[in-house]
């Protein structure tokens, strides 16, 4: 059944008192493009007063403009902020979460901490190298 047939039907079948056809099956807006259309119809200007005018306009003033965008130094609040709380997780626990972070490629590795081997000294004295130098070489 057309939709044409089915307004003819309904028209029929309404109230001799009423003469339009109800909104949603009006002529000529059939379809969802023609209620898209429908809303995208420019208004008419309203007969209101024209906003190009100045009349009825209050003035900024440029003093208070500035200290609106003043900018506000928030350091003190947030020092206060950073220096509550004061918890501080164990070194073991901190070093384990750092470990999970880390990703497995080589180049996310900490580079491995090498321990340095202590010079070293010898057993003998300077005195030792003296009394050695005159029983080998023979110098007094």
């Amino acid at each position: 059944m057309s939709a044409s047939l089915l307004r003819r039907g309904l028209e029929l079948l309404e109230p001799p008192g009423r003469a339009k056809a109800p909104p949603g099956l009006q002529r000529g807006r059939a379809g969802p493009r023609a209620a898209g259309a429908a809303r995208r119809r420019k208004r008419a200007p309203e007969p209101g007063r024209s906003k190009a005018t100045v009349k009825g306009r209050v003035v900024k003033s440029a003093i208070e403009e500035y200290h609106k965008k003043k900018p506000v130094n928030h350091l003190r609040e947030n020092l206060q902020y950073m220096l509550k709380g004061r918890l501080v997780a164990d070194k073991a626990v901190t070093e384990q979460v750092l470990a999970q972070n880390r990703g497995r490629k080589s180049k996310d590795q900490p580079p491995e901490k090498t321990e340095k081997k202590k010079p070293e000294g010898t057993v003998f004295t300077e005195e030792d190298f003296r009394k050695f130098e005159r029983e080998y070489f023979g110098i007094p």
